[in-house]
């Protein structure tokens, strides 16, 4: 299992990289929202090796619009994962499923040679989920033992804390397996 973590504006632009193997880093959310603190924390995580990904908070409606906003404003380079983050919002609403799968599949149009992954909790994957599409990978939140999310279902990455921080595992033996993953077509 490799250590990383997810990260936003409310985060160090120079969080701590010590363990870790992979980094990923909010970069929208809506079709307004760029996190102030994009460009410092993909150079940091860059600068210490991490295989690097960016997340887009989906919002409900304007699907389309959403993910050419993302990739607009989230760095391109081969071998980043992209993923998005399908959750309920702020005002209590959600994207629906035909809305979080149309994003995903925009988001690979849009970015052929990257992977595109899927962001949601334990709650969502089981009980909101009906397509069960996570484009080229499931990231589960599910806070318990690290590497052992309560779902069956393949996943690549499990967020298992929040505490100090968000803290990820990705099923991979090592550093250049992940890497290899992502830069694979």
């Amino acid at each position: 299992m490799l250590h990383g973590i997810d990260v936003s504006a409310f985060q160090s632009s120079s969080y701590d990289t010590d363990g870790l193997s992979f980094v990923f880093i909010k970069a929208t959310e809506g079709r307004s929202y760029v996190n102030p603190r994009l460009t410092a924390q993909t150079k940091h995580g860059r600068d210490a090796g991490l295989v690097v990904g960016f997340y887009h908070f989906l919002w409900p409606g304007h699907v389309t619009a959403q993910a050419e906003y993302f990739v607009e404003h989230a760095p391109e380079k081969a071998g980043d994962l992209l993923a998005v983050d399908w959750e309920t919002t702020s005002d209590g609403t959600h994207a629906s499923n035909a809305e979080k799968d149309l994003f995903i599949r925009t988001v690979k149009e849009l970015r052929p040679h990257n992977k595109v992954l899927l962001y949601a909790n334990r709650e969502y994957w089981l009980n909101v989920d009906v397509t069960s599409y996570a484009g080229d990978g499931l990231w589960i939140a599910d806070y318990v033992s690290a590497g052992h999310p309560r779902i069956k279902a393949k996943w690549r990455i499990h967020q298992y804390s929040s505490e100090p921080h968000d803290k990820d595992v990705a099923a991979f033996a090592d550093r250049d397996a992940l890497r290899e993953w992502a830069a694979g077509d």
